[in-house]
Order: structure tokens, then sequence, then C-alpha cells
């Protein structure tokens, strides 16, 4: 398996992330997060991302859609990492994953790399915040924000550059950059539930999103 390096800067980022909580706001009442940044952020960065999330503003309608599962164990895991990677979309898709520690978030990437046909060793990138993967017709980038903590790092690993190319990001704790990270298509949150289950949650926050689920969905009844 060959690895990518990581690229030094990123052009054409921005984005308001929108959750389930706030499916009833108007458009005016839904703040982008680079409100949010961080005193270190300079004027120019500042800037940047102001007239990028305006775009994406512009781009992206306020879209929220939801539905939940239930995966009995990690077979049930591997089943849908499996539909997931058979959907179209997944080429060129942000999806973030949420949940406590030991929820299964790197469990169901690992499933997924597999599926699309990662081969070797399949690292968590808690320290080394990405891992990035090459196939011979797709790029994936597997984050880990635990323990991200400054805005500036996202210019100087050179993050920025990454979401601007075509490819599968594949982002856990994404709360921990929420201030700097492009819109997420498809959320996936994981529950752990008393019985050994996993509660799934899945939203989609922009058409792309969306047309992930619809495929999911239809796979699942069978369409």
């Amino acid at each position: 398996m060959k690895t990518l390096g990581q690229p030094s800067e990123q052009t054409g980022l921005g984005g308001r992330q929108i959750h389930t909580g706030h499916a009833n706001l108007g458009e005016s009442q839904l703040l982008p997060p680079l409100l949010q940044l961080r005193p270190q952020v300079s004027a120019c960065c500042w800037a940047y991302f102001w007239s990028a999330s305006l775009r994406v503003m512009d781009v992206h309608p306020a879209i929220v859609k939801t539905t939940g599962l239930t995966w009995p164990d990690e077979a049930a895991t591997e089943a849908f990492a499996a539909r997931l990677a058979r959907q179209p979309g997944i080429t060129d898709a942000f999806i973030a994953l949420h949940g406590d520690l030991g929820a299964g978030k790197t469990t169901l990437v690992r499933h997924l790399l597999r599926a699309l046909g990662v081969q070797g060793r399949v690292k968590s990138p808690t320290y080394a915040v990405v891992e990035p993967y090459e196939l011979p017709e797709l790029n994936i980038w597997h984050f880990d924000f635990y323990r991200f903590g400054d805005a500036r790092e996202w210019e100087d690993a050179g993050f920025r550059d990454i979401f601007a190319s075509p490819g599968l990001k594949l982002a856990e704790w994404p709360e921990k950059a929420a201030q700097v990270l492009p819109v997420i298509d498809l959320d996936i949150t994981l529950t752990n539930r008393a019985d050994g289950a996993r509660q799934v949650t899945l939203a989609a926050n922009t058409p792309a999103g969306a047309a992930l689920l619809q495929g999911l969905d239809a796979e699942e009844h069978g369409a």
C-alpha cells in the first residue's frame, strides 16, 4: 500500500456545518463557524474564511435529512461499510464520525477502507492527525482531530489543500476542528447500547450527503 505525502497548502475551504438541531432555523439565523475562530488566526486567513464561507452558503441550501439504524454486532458494521463503499458519491465525500471513545468510529473506518480496496495495515491517526491512502482511482484521508487544538495547524499542516482536493475525507472528532472544517456531507453518530448493539444516526447536510443516504436506503430495501 502506498501513502500520500501531506500537501502544504489548500484552496477552496469554507462552510457552515448544519446540524439536526438547526433544521427549523432560517438561513439568517445560522452563523458561519468562522465567527468562532480564535484570535490567533491572521487577518488574511480571516478574510479568506469569511469569503469562502459566504460562497458555500450560496451553494449549499439548508439540507438536513436523517435516518436511524441499529447495528447488533460488528458484522452489521461491516455490512453497512460495504454498502457505503458502493455508493458513487463516496469518491468525493466528506464524512464525519461522532461518538464517545469506544463507540466504534475507527472500526467503521477500517471496514470502509477495506471495502474500498485498501490493503495492509489501517492505522489510527490519533497522533499523526491524518493518515492518507492512495488507490488507483481514489485518494482517501482519514483524520482524527482528537488532539487538534490550534487553528493555525490547519494551514501549517496543509489540511486546507487536502479538503480542496478530490477524494474521500473521513474525520473522527470533527467537533475539535469545527471552526475550520468545511461543510460535512454526511454525519454518522455512533452510540453504544447496554445490550452491546450500536445505535446509529445518519445526517445528510448537503446534496451529496443526501444522495449517499438515498443510495444506502435503496440498497437496504432492495430498490
